[in-house]
């Protein structure tokens, strides 16, 4: 705009002076009259010169930008003809127009097309995406893998004023290929030679060495250590023993592909250790690559060590991008036989009471009678130290219909059951959430009370999930425990406080012992009949908690025409689906599941029944077969022999199909 009003200024300056120059003349012309004819000479010699110089000046200028021109260009074509890098330009149909003499010499007897063929195709998207926005021109950034080489490729596609209509070639492209195969070596050479943290760790190792004799201690301990170091060497990494139980063990980034293939075969050759009091013996081991420094890979690797042994040991992790993989756990768990653990943790759940404004209770969604009796025996202990304590409870099943009915007959819980609206009002800072029966932030009642506290408290028997509550306070979790009321039983008897159990409550914790072990047939321990004899004692009436475990005929239909209409894959495992929309599903489905199990040759059996949106999977086994292993790869989880898995988005048939290919992959993978 500026250089336009400046030629505008420059072309009025020069008429202004010729007007000037016309008006002198006429005055020299009106003083005397002899000077008219040469005024009129003078005014047009200074016309004609005017004229002359301002048409040489453009002409001057004409030239030099043209001598500008020419040398750009002559520099420019040197430049492509010369350039260091590969450079063809080509059109948008992918037709070369010309190519440099480089481009020819690197890529002398190569197929070119061949590889330009999907860059080809991204550009395209990149010229819809620019005729979208209206754009002439559109830089260009691919990385292609040709020749053994990889290659960048820089330039620029621009709108052609004169393309093809009839091939439609409206854009061409100057691209230059960048050599960075070296760039490439040094950046996975960085990568590869990167340490992943491995911590190895011997299982209940003081409760193994005691039932060893001493002579044969030293013997596999050293057969242990010899298949350590021997699965070690294979990744040539550093092994250090950091305790008598624990090992630290690192290894490059390279050698990490070649540890999964492997699938952790040292978990098998330990078992295979063979000890004259059959005592078997297992590993954890926990890998992360999480981290920036080794300090924080050994973190993350103690943390993923933490979610191993909540999962009952004998199995390996990955960590990996902050995701889960696990390998093994096939083996049942093994009872501890110390009690000191419980001790510790009633000692410290009775201070955490004590330090909180009120406690809040809550178990798994949808709850069943380990749940809410797991929670009754918390709210009881909280009441013998003197808290207010409630029982979230938000669920509209029957599923504990019976056992509510016994259970409001007592005045005391009229104000004890809340639901979690009225939890999520009434809690505080100082609120201490205990959640039972399930250690997964996706499965608790309220997951926001979760968020308005920072003293939880976590009691749990299931295996550890990848997606646990991270921040909890105290957590006391034994997969070897046959329920979380026989864990709650164990807290209520070491309590320092005196607890005075009153028979429904004794009773509730009887019904979660009874119900997850099938009536005393599947995970029974020393320490559950232990547990199941101290409730016995507080006046425990086993009619009326058999009553709550009825049927009605409706249901007991129900169930006799799910198990009729089952399938039999594998030769051993059944699978059986309920179609019906059914608020009791998931009650149903479970019953069904341990009603397969009675069939002879049946070793595990599972489910499917749709609740709300959701498609619920109850899986049972008589323990040849892993169920929590093969339903956690639909995202659900359990013990070895009882699991489940809500699957979302997807059809009945679709899940059915989808568990079927869990199940061979799980077979696939032992077989391996």
């Amino acid at each position: 705009m500026q250089d336009k009003n400046r030629k505008i200024f420059d072309k009025l300056l020069s008429k202004i002076y010729l007007v000037i120059i016309f008006i002198l003349l006429t005055i020299i012309c009106i003083e005397n009259i002899i000077m008219i004819i040469p005024s009129i000479l003078i005014f047009i010699g200074v016309i004609i010169y005017s004229y002359y110089a301002n048409n040489k000046r453009k002409s001057e200028i004409s030239e030099t930008l043209q001598d500008l021109t020419l040398s750009v260009d002559t520099a420019a074509k040197s430049s492509l003809i010369n350039s260091p890098f590969p450079l063809i330009i080509m059109e948008s149909n992918g037709n070369i127009i010309w190519r440099s003499s480089k481009f020819i010499s690197e890529f002398e007897g190569v197929d070119i097309n061949k590889y330009l063929d999907n860059l080809i195709e991204d550009i395209k998207l990149d010229i819809k995406e620019i005729e979208k926005h209206n754009s002439k021109e559109k830089d260009i950034f691919k990385k292609i893998e040709l020749n053994n080489k990889n290659y960048k490729v820089l330039g620029k596609f621009v709108h052609s004023s004169k393309h093809d209509k009839r091939n439609n070639n409206k854009y061409m492209m100057m691209l230059y290929f960048i050599d960075e195969t070296e760039i490439v070596k040094l950046k996975e050479e960085y990568k590869d030679s990167k340490s992943c943290v491995t911590i190895i760790m011997i299982d209940n190792y003081e409760e193994t060495m005691q039932q060893i004799e001493s002579q044969e201690k030293t013997q596999i301990t050293a057969e242990i250590e010899k298949c350590i170091y021997e699965w070690t060497d294979q990744s040539n990494g550093v092994l250090i023993k950091s305790d008598r139980d624990r090992y630290v063990y690192l290894f490059e980034q390279r050698y990490f592909e070649k540890v999964k293939k492997d699938k952790f075969s040292i978990l098998d050759k330990i078992k295979d250790i063979n000890t004259k009091e059959n005592v078997q013996i297992t590993l954890s081991i926990a890998i992360s690559n999480d981290g920036m420094t080794d300090k924080e890979k050994y973190k993350s690797a103690q943390a993923a060590m933490d979610v191993v042994l909540g999962r009952g040991g004998d199995q390996a992790v990955i960590r990996e991008n902050e995701i889960y993989k696990f390998y093994g756990g096939r083996a049942q768990e093994v009872e501890k036989r110390t009690k000191v653990k419980a001790r510790v943790v009633a000692h410290a759940l009775e201070n955490l009471i004590k330090d909180s404004s009120k406690v809040m209770i809550m178990g798994h969604t949808n709850p069943d009678i380990d749940s809410m009796g797991s929670s009754i025996g918390i709210y009881t202990l909280a009441k013998s130290l003197n808290k207010k304590a409630y029982i979230i409870d938000s669920s509209e099943t029957n599923t504990l219909k019976s056992f509510k009915t016994d259970l409001q007959k007592d005045v005391e819980y009229e104000d004890t059951l809340i639901t979690k609206e009225v939890a999520e009002e009434n809690i505080d800072k100082e609120t201490l959430v205990v959640v039972v029966d399930t250690h997964k932030t996706t499965y608790v009642e309220s997951p926001e009370l979760l968020k308005r506290t920072d003293k939880i408290v976590v009691i749990d028997h299931h295996r550890r999930s990848a997606d646990y509550i991270e921040n909890a306070t105290l957590t006391f979790q034994e997969v070897y425990a046959s329920s979380t009321a026989e864990l709650v039983t164990e807290l209520l008897q070491y309590a320092e406080a005196k607890i005075d159990l009153k028979t429904i409550e004794a009773e509730s914790l009887y019904a979660g012992i009874m119900m997850d072990t099938k009536n005393f047939t599947f995970k029974t321990g020393v320490r559950t009949f232990e547990a199941a004899a101290y409730l016995r004692r507080c006046g425990v009436n086993i009619i009326r908690v058999k009553k709550w475990f009825q049927s009605n005929f409706d249901t007991f239909n129900k169930i006799a025409s799910i198990v009729k209409k089952a399938e039999i894959i594998n030769d051993t495992i059944a699978i059986a689906t309920y179609e019906k929309k059914d608020k009791e599903a998931s009650l149903i489905c479970a019953k069904v599941a341990d009603e397969l199990l009675t069939i002879s040759d049946i070793t595990a059996s599972f489910v499917m029944g749709k609740v709300g949106n959701k498609i619920c999977i109850s899986g049972r086994s008589i323990g040849d077969i892993n169920v929590q292993v093969i339903l956690e790869k639909l995202g659900g989880g359990g013990h070895i022999t009882l699991a489940g898995a809500q699957v979302e988005g997807m059809t009945m048939e679709e899940t059915k199909q989808e568990l079927i290919n869990r199940i061979n992959e799980y077979f696939s993978e032992i077989e391996n």
